[in-house]
C-alpha cells in the first residue's frame, strides 16, 4: 500500500503540470503543445503495484494519463476543480473541458471529452486516436479496467463518464485484491467450502472427469498461448454438473475452485432471469464483463432456468426467449474462463448448449458402500454414537444423498446438544432420515 502511495503521489504531480500546460496552451495564442512533451515518473525500478500493472501492460504515455484521470476523483478530486472554471463568453463551463456533477460526489467527474482536452487539445488527429482507447477490443475494455459509460442516443461517445472498476481501484491504491459486492449490478455469491478432496465421495469415474476441468484451470492457457493453441481452441471451459439435488455438484465446484486458486461465484437466477424483452441479456452481459480474464469460476446452479430446452415460437416472447439462449451459447463460447453449469436432469438442457460442452460430468447417488464413508465422516469429532447405531446397516438399508446425510446428522446433532451431551441417538437419526423421505415425496 504505501508503495502504491509513493508512486502514485508522483504520477499526480505528473499529472498536474501536464494539466496546467493543457489550461496554459488552451488560453495562450502559442500554437506549440508542450503537454506529451513532460515526461512521466520512472517506475521501472518500482515493485508497487501501480508500475507492475504499468509494466504488464506496457501504457503508453495517453494510457497512462487515462488511467490516472479516471482514478483521480477517488484519489485526489480537488486536483480537477480548475475544470469547474466559467467560460465568461458563454456564463457556463467551458464545453471542451467535459466532465459531470454526480449524484451524491460533489466534485468534477471526468468524461471522455475531458481527456480529449488534456490529452489532444486541438488535434484531431490525436483525439480520433484517443476514441481507441474506449473501443470493445482495447485491453482497457477486454479486461473490464475502465470504460465510458453509456451516453443517450445521438449524443457524442466521449461524453459518458470515464469509469474505472472497484476491483482495479482496490488493487492500484490499498493492493489489495477486492472481491464484488453482491448487488444488482453483479447478482452473485462467492461460494467457499472448508473441506477437502477426501470429502468428496464419487465413484471413481466421476472424479476422474473432474480431474479435467482442474487440469485446464491449471495449465488451460499455457495450452492455449505457450504451445500456440490459441487459434484451434475456445479460451474458455464449460461443463455440465448433472445428478440428483445433494450429489455434490456445488461441493465439487468449490473444491476445484479452492485447490485451483480460483474465487467460485454463484449466478443468484432470480436477479438474472427477467420477464422483460432483452434485461436477461443485459443482466448475463454484466456477469461475464466483470469476470472476464479474472480466473473465475462461473456457477450456474438450477441452469434449467437459463440453459432449457428452445420451446416452438408461438409469440414474441417465445422469440425473444430463444434468442437470449442463442445470446447465452455465443457469450459464453467467448468467454475466457470457466463456466459450471447444473442440473438435477441433464435432459433439461437445450440440446445447442449439450453440443457445444467441453465435459458432461454425472453425479450419481450414492452406492452402499459410498454413503457409509459419507456417515462415518460426517459427524463432529466431539460427538458419540450410542451402541445401537450401525452406520453400515443404515447406509445399506436407506438410499440417501451426501447433503440429505447431512441433513439428518444436523438434525440428530442438535438433539443431543439439546439434551446437554454428546450422545447420538438411534432414534434421532431415524427421525431425521423420516423427515428427508417425507421433504422428497417418499416412503421409508
Amino acid at each position: 500500500m504505501n508503495d502504491n502511495a509513493r508512486d502514485l503521489g508522483q504520477e499526480l504531480d505528473w499529472f498536474t503540470e501536464v494539466l496546467n500546460a493543457r489550461l496554459k496552451a488552451c488560453f495562450s495564442t502559442d500554437t506549440a503543445d508542450p503537454v506529451l512533451h513532460i515526461p512521466p515518473p520512472d517506475l521501472s525500478n518500482s515493485n508497487s503495484c501501480y508500475a507492475r500493472f504499468i509494466r504488464h501492460y506496457d501504457l503508453s504515455v495517453i494510457e497512462r494519463l487515462v488511467l490516472l484521470l479516471a482514478l483521480i476523483p477517488h484519489i485526489r478530486p480537488q486536483l480537477l476543480d480548475l475544470l469547474w472554471s466559467t467560460n465568461e463568453a458563454t456564463g457556463r463551463g467551458f464545453t471542451e473541458f467535459g466532465g459531470l456533477h454526480g449524484a451524491t460526489h460533489g466534485g468534477f467527474i471526468p468524461t471522455g471529452e475531458t481527456a480529449a482536452f488534456i490529452l489532444t487539445g486541438n488535434d484531431l488527429v490525436a483525439r480520433f486516436e484517443l476514441t481507441r482507447l474506449f473501443d470493445g477490443d482495447h485491453f482497457f475494455a477486454r479486461h473490464a479496467i475502465l470504460q465510458l459509460s453509456p451516453v443517450a442516443a445521438n449524443e457524442p461517445l466521449l461524453s459518458g463518464a470515464l469509469t474505472i472498476s472497484r476491483e482495479y481501484i482496490s488493487w492500484l491504491t490499498t493492493a489489495i485484491e477486492r472481491k464484488p459486492n453482491y448487488n444488482n449490478e453483479f447478482p452473485a455469491r462467492l461460494i467457499e467450502t472448508k473441506l477437502e478432496w477426501q470429502h468428496l465421495v464419487l465413484p471413481s469415474f466421476t472424479l476422474g472427469q473432474l480431474e479435467e476441468v482442474k487440469h485446464w484451470i491449471l495449465y488451460g492457457d499455457q495450452l492455449l498461448r505457450d504451445w500456440e493453441m490459441d487459434s484451434k481452441l475456445q479460451p474458455g471451459f464449460t461443463s455440465l454438473f448433472h445428478g440428483p439435488p445433494g450429489t455434490g455438484k456445488t461441493l465439487a465446484a468449490c473444491l476445484l475452485g479452492k485447490h485451483c486458486g480460483c474465487d467460485v461465484y454463484k449466478i443468484d437466477l432470480s436477479m438474472i432471469v427477467s420477464k422483460y424483452i432483452g434485461e436477461t441479456e443485459k443482466n448475463l452481459a454484466k456477469i461475464f464483463d466483470m469476470a472476464e480474464h479474472k480466473r473465475w469460476i462461473i456457477f450456474f446452479d438450477e441452469a434449467d432456468a437459463l440453459f432449457g430446452k428452445r420451446t416452438k415460437v408461438d409469440d414474441a416472447h417465445d422469440r425473444y426467449a430463444n434468442q437470449e439462449i442463442s445470446f447465452l451459447l455465443q457469450r459464453i463460447e467467448e468467454f475466457n474462463g470457466v463456466v459450471i453449469l447444473a442440473s438435477n436432469l441433464k435432459a433439461n438442457i437445450d440440446e445447442a448448449f449439450m453440443r457445444r460442452l467441453h465435459s458432461v460430468i454425472h453425479f450419481p447417488m450414492p452406492k452402499p458402500g459410498e454413503r457409509l464413508q459419507i456417515w462415518s465422516n460426517a459427524f463432529s469429532p466431539k460427538a458419540r454414537l450410542e451402541e445401537a447405531v450401525n452406520l453400515a446397516r443404515i447406509a445399506e438399508k436407506y438410499e440417501l444423498a451426501g447433503g440429505t446425510i447431512m441433513n439428518v446428522v444436523r438434525h440428530a446433532s442438535l438433539k443431543a446438544l439439546s439434551r446437554e451431551n454428546d450422545l447420538i441417538l438411534l432414534e434421532d437419526m431415524e427421525e431425521g432420515i423420516r423427515r428427508e423421505f417425507h421433504k422428497e415425496g417418499r416412503s421409508v
